[in-house]
């Protein structure tokens, strides 16, 4: 059965990609990214490269939105071997919550044990410019309250123990290294941290549920990552969590600006250099 139409998957399915991926590459890489929109270029900056498509993949899902390239690069960041996803799947496309996690467990299967995740997100901080990056110091799972979470049903021990603890889902020397490492680039300045609220879109916040998500202490707002994060430390890999604040959400009703995935990839485009400088030379590090 395929992937994207399988309500929840085997473990000898997420094998089958696994080993199909450890046939057609020698680099076995431990650490894995997951690009948000508009940030897949990280990818270019890698050496050695091998590209697999998503679509060459058995039993991999495929990305659909504008931003994301839809294919796996196995190669070489400054010196170390990663393995990068350029366009990861989301809850709007369409696919259930267990597709939208299926790599996260296919890397843990490749022996990854450091995930890094990216994505474009609203500032709901009133102190947050566009541009800013965010270290995400923990989440909100919007949908996982209402029972949209990857963890649902069967648990593989394979995999992980049926209740994970999520206290400490983003890793504090992680972060600490990417403090060290931003400050060490100049870009400490525009270096936040905060709390991500994930929602399942693919609508943008109205204002109304804006001011929720602020009184509730989120700080930026998106529409991925949760789950990846979920799986990930239901596998016991490291997670760091990387936002780029594209756009301030509306929280005024006299505001004429309205959300936009336009706006989020011209900001995305400005400040991407940095925030690829930043992971690449983090990855030294871990």
């Amino acid at each position: 059965m395929d992937a994207a139409s399988s309500s929840q998957c085997s473990y000898e399915q997420y094998k089958k990609t696994a080993d199909w991926l450890l046939d057609h590459t020698e680099q076995r890489p431990k650490v894995a990214i997951i690009c948000g929109s508009g940030l897949g270029g990280l990818a270019d900056l890698m050496t050695d490269k091998e590209v697999f498509q998503y679509k060459d993949i058995p039993s991999f899902p495929i990305s659909t939105v504008q931003g994301h390239a839809g294919q796996l690069v196995f190669g070489k960041l400054q010196g170390r071997e990663c393995v990068c996803m350029q366009g990861r799947f989301h809850f709007y496309e369409g696919y259930n919550i267990q597709t939208v996690t299926y790599p996260v467990r296919v890397f843990f299967l490749l022996g990854v044990e450091t995930l890094i995740v990216t994505n474009a997100a609203g500032g709901l901080n009133g102190g947050f410019d566009v541009g800013d990056i965010m270290l995400i110091k923990d989440h909100i799972n919007m949908p996982g309250f209402a029972g949209q979470n990857p963890l649902c049903g069967h648990n593989d021990d394979r995999f992980g123990v049926r209740f994970p603890c999520m206290s400490d889902a983003y890793d504090r020397d992680l972060m600490a290294l990417a403090r060290e490492t931003a400050k060490e680039q100049s870009c400490d300045s525009f270096l936040q941290e905060g709390v991500y609220c994930m929602l399942a879109g693919p609508t943008y916040e109205t204002i109304a549920e804006c001011r929720l998500l602020q009184k509730l202490g989120a700080d930026a707002v998106g529409m991925s990552t949760v789950p990846e994060v979920v799986v990930a430390r239901h596998c016991g890999l490291r997670v760091l969590g990387l936002s780029l604040i594209t756009n301030k959400v509306v929280t005024d009703y006299d505001s004429k600006d309205k959300a936009n995935h336009e706006e989020v990839l011209r900001t995305t485009k400005r400040r991407t250099q940095d925030l690829q400088k930043l992971v690449s030379n983090l990855i030294t590090k871990i």
